[in-house]
């Protein structure tokens, strides 16, 4: 008897009782209505002689044909027409077997008992249904009043969600749209209320503690970007109802995710010239160094779109780029062509061994150190990847016949603070060398901080409010530019695209974002209000910071020109001479053995806008840089 103590099963031994007794009520309510609430004896003894029939008909479709396996809380369109579909049966079979078997009803009843049966089985499951789903012991009990901005079908979709299990996601109260025909309606029993004018209102009227935006077709435009703000004000846990993006453009399911700060950043949609991407990478070799990191398992992704002949994700820490190939072969399938390499930019021989093997038409270069503190602790480290690892790959890339390569750089090697900086602008020399010494189209790509990257700034803010802050800033002043990790990979494969070689791309990156500014939304995004219920603190600048980042030098800014891409720019850098390129080279060789002053030193006298940190503070030229840049 143990399985009858478990509850499914005594649920379903319930259910298949009551609807014995509702078939039975069926039948007499049926012949009843037939003599006009009066049954002869007769006639009355005929159907408790058929009764056996009937239910036997009726409880073997309900059975077989899964009534009882249905979760009637969470029932819909599908599951009533089920039942619909076997009370038809079920009438068949009866009529069936009152003309065989010679049961002695009138077929007017069989066809009456159908419809009752259908109406009270039915009845009685969405009963249960509302009583038991759509009210909460207590009213919301535990369930957060929930309000849905968007009473579209993604509104709909929100509205399931959270009545499904409300505990979890909240309890529905109400909805807002700006549509003036849908004020007053219903979804679901939940009523549109208001415009998200009323947002703040209508919070504090009926004691919203979450909000779920569920306009996903607005994107990130300026509308979306309102609309959140007006969340912002609130106290309120917000959170958005998401399509997942899907490079092969299949459709799934949408999904209630927390917001993150690039929600908060307006960005037009990216429009990709397709076309002239498909045309140097459709078909082709294509490898990618530093294919594990945020931006180079980005493009990696990206490029998969336009179905090259092979990608090569060329990488020295085996653990993410493993993740990303089995991640590639479970979206494109095991077949798909994709080869994992292990192996170091500063290793020549590794390079050569490689491009001898494969052969790769074109090369996406994001294999950099990147951490700014960390690189001033470490300057040669920074000179012989980022430098002579750069170096290597063009030298040995060119040398076997590469058409193309793409270097991502920075908006920190403009007027440079700071080591990594520095040496990404020694990188974008040598990508102007090699493009004018060589047959390989070089360019270099420079863009600012990318949101969602390893050890940037947001993922570290969200870990502090999840923990229960303090939330560090660096400064109540410091601006950077920001992109999302999606918007650097297309526009860095759309500026690969750009037949201009030893050029230096610069990226739109729109207008610089306070990181104070950024703090406090994130932190009012989680349901907290700054400085009251979750603190800030001013840490002060880091080793090699600058207040204000800068996409072009004062040389280059007159100098600009536009490509036929609106969100892509070419800077116009002053070319170095033959000699002074190998004078530089010579000067670093001789300090990539000193983590001290010496690498420093020797960084500022080939970088002539390096304005490097001297006893730990910036130095008076860079702070003027940073001044004029803001």
């Amino acid at each position: 008897m143990k399985w009858f103590r478990d509850h499914m099963w005594r649920r379903k031994i319930g259910m298949f009782a009551l609807d014995v007794l509702l078939i039975v009520l069926s039948v007499y309510l049926s012949m009843e209505l037939r003599f006009e609430m009066y049954i002869p004896e007769r006639h009355m003894r005929t159907m408790m002689q058929a009764m056996p029939y009937v239910l036997a008909a009726y409880m073997g479709c309900y059975a077989f044909g899964g009534i009882y396996q249905i979760m009637w809380r969470y029932a819909g369109v599908r599951d009533t027409a089920r039942l619909c579909l076997l009370s038809g049966i079920a009438s068949g079979i009866t009529l069936a077997l009152n003309r065989f078997l010679d049961l002695g009803l009138f077929r007017g009843v069989l066809i009456l008992v159908g419809l009752i049966a259908t109406i009270a089985v039915g009845g009685v499951r969405m009963l249960w249904r509302v009583f038991s789903k759509d009210r909460i012991p207590g009213g919301l009990g535990d369930a957060a009043p929930v309000m849905i901005v968007g009473a579209g079908e993604a509104g709909a979709y929100a509205v399931n969600i959270c009545n499904k299990n409300p505990k979890q996601m909240g309890k529905p109260v109400i909805l807002v749209d700006d549509a003036p025909g849908k004020q007053g309606l219903r979804i679901q029993n939940v009523p549109v209320r208001g415009t998200t004018s009323d947002i703040p209102k209508l919070v504090t009227k009926y004691g919203i503690r979450e909000i779920i935006v569920a306009i996903p077709s607005l994107g990130n435009g300026a509308r979306m970007q309102r609309i959140l703000e007006l969340c912002n004000q609130t106290r309120c846990h917000t959170r958005m109802l998401s399509e997942p993006a899907d490079p092969t453009g299949a459709e799934g399911t949408p999904f209630i995710r927390e917001l993150n700060i690039s929600d908060f950043l307006s960005r037009d949609e990216i429009e990709l010239d397709t076309a002239a991407i498909a045309g140097y990478l459709t078909g082709k070799t294509v490898m990618v160094t530093g294919g594990g990191g945020s931006i180079g398992s980005e493009i990696c992704r990206q490029i998969m779109r336009f179905k090259p002949k092979l990608l090569i994700i060329f990488e020295i820490y085996e653990n993410c780029a493993y993740e990303l190939e089995y991640e590639l072969r479970q979206k494109y399938g095991v077949g798909c062509p994709v080869l994992t390499l292990i192996g170091s930019i500063r290793d020549r021989k590794r390079l050569d061994e490689v491009f001898d093997a494969y052969h790769p038409e074109v090369v996406f270069h994001a294999a950099a150190h990147k951490h700014v503190p960390l690189m001033e602790r470490s300057p040669a480290e920074a000179i012989k990847n980022n430098v002579f690892g750069t170096r290597n790959l063009l030298a040995s890339a060119s040398e076997h016949g590469v058409e193309r390569l793409v270097q991502l750089s920075t908006d920190k090697a403009v007027n440079p603070t700071n080591v990594m900086g520095a040496t990404k602008r020694i990188t974008e020399m040598l990508i102007q060398r090699y493009g004018e010494k060589t047959a390989m189209k070089c360019m270099a790509v420079r863009f600012g901080n990318v949101l969602g990257s390893h050890g940037s700034v947001i993922p570290l803010m969200e870990a502090q409010i999840r923990k229960g802050g303090p939330v560090t800033v660096t400064h109540p002043d410091i601006t950077r530019y920001f992109m999302t990790i999606p918007e650097a990979a297309q526009l860095v494969l759309q500026a690969g695209g750009i037949a201009k070689s030893g050029s230096i791309f610069v990226l739109d990156m729109g207008e610089p974002v306070r990181i104070m500014d950024l703090a406090q939304k994130l932190i009012r995004a989680y349901g907290y209000e700054p400085n009251v219920d979750m603190p800030i603190k001013i840490i002060g600048l880091r080793p090699g910071e600058k207040l204000y980042e800068e996409l072009l030098m004062d040389s280059e800014r007159d100098k600009m020109t536009r490509t036929a891409h609106k969100k892509i720019f070419v800077a116009n850098v002053d070319k170095v001479e033959d000699a002074q390129f190998d004078h530089m080279m010579h000067t670093l060789e001789q300090v990539v053995g000193r983590n001290d002053e010496r690498a420093v030193e020797a960084i500022a006298s080939v970088v002539p806008t390096y304005h490097p940190w001297k006893n730990g503070k910036p130095a008076e030229d860079g702070k003027k840089t940073n001044q004029a840049a803001g």
